[in-house]
């Protein structure tokens, strides 16, 4: 911990990368963090910040990975979702701002109609729940928040091409401002399934006008991959991508 114990940094060499995690799990809610990324060099390293619900087999998860970048190169952000058990539903986008310049904000909204994801107040990522025609969604297990750090040259960068420069290690990243506001389990076993907290309001239940605008902004001008439009990997589009997420 560093500045008087309100921030952490997180450090990555060659002989260990590391993480912290929340002492609680919880089911819905809000999760935020700031985070500084590496700055220079940073290829071949990951970032991540996400929820788990650490059960292996029918495990739930929802993921923030920065994949590290030669200098000069945007910084990507991987999202994923996995729910009962079935992931494989990434999403990348190039970064419009150098995240290692200065703390932006990564937050993860989870209630019973979807999940969001938001750079700042910028939503990439929307996962509508389409239970009804059949299609899984994390609405059962509460989930604990991580974040580590660590080596993941075999993939992270242009599909492993580019290596980690241990030369320019330790790598470090920072992370402040933690905030959760969830149903923390073990807790009030009626929380989670109470219409009145605050963010399963009408005005959380899906985007507004201009968080709209801010979403398909940025599927247009900052997305490299989606899952639903791989071909090659799924001939056949997946069931929540036709039902229009």
């Amino acid at each position: 911990q560093i500045d008087g114990g309100r921030a952490i940094q997180l450090v990555l060499d060659q002989n260990s990368g590391c993480g912290f995690s929340s002492k609680h799990k919880y089911l819905f809610g809000r999760v935020s963090m700031k985070i500084k990324l590496i700055p220079g060099d940073s290829a071949g390293t990951v970032t991540a910040f996400y929820m788990n619900s650490d059960t292996d087999t029918v495990r739930d998860e929802l993921d923030f990975e920065f994949l590290g970048n030669r200098t000069g190169q945007p910084y990507t952000v991987q999202t994923n979702i996995y729910a009962r058990g079935q992931g494989n539903r990434e999403q990348r986008v190039n970064l419009w701002f150098d995240p290692a310049a200065d703390f932006h904000t990564y937050t993860i909204l989870w209630n019973h109609h979807h999940i969001v994801f938001y750079v700042d107040d910028v939503p990439i990522r929307l996962y509508k729940n389409n239970e009804a025609k059949g299609i899984p969604y994390p609405k059962l297990q509460p989930m604990g928040v991580f974040s580590t750090l660590w080596e993941a040259d075999d993939w992270a960068t242009r599909g492993g091409l580019e290596k980690i420069n241990w030369s320019k290690a330790p790598f470090y990243a920072y992370y402040k401002d933690f905030d959760i506001e969830g149903c923390s389990v073990p807790g009030p076993a009626n929380c989670a399934s109470s219409t009145n907290n605050w963010w399963e309001g009408t005005a959380y239940q899906a985007l507004n006008a201009l968080e709209y605008r801010r979403y398909k902004w940025v599927r247009m001008n900052h997305m490299i991959y989606d899952y639903c439009s791989d071909r090659s990997r799924y001939p056949k589009p997946p069931p929540e991508c036709i039902a229009g997420l």
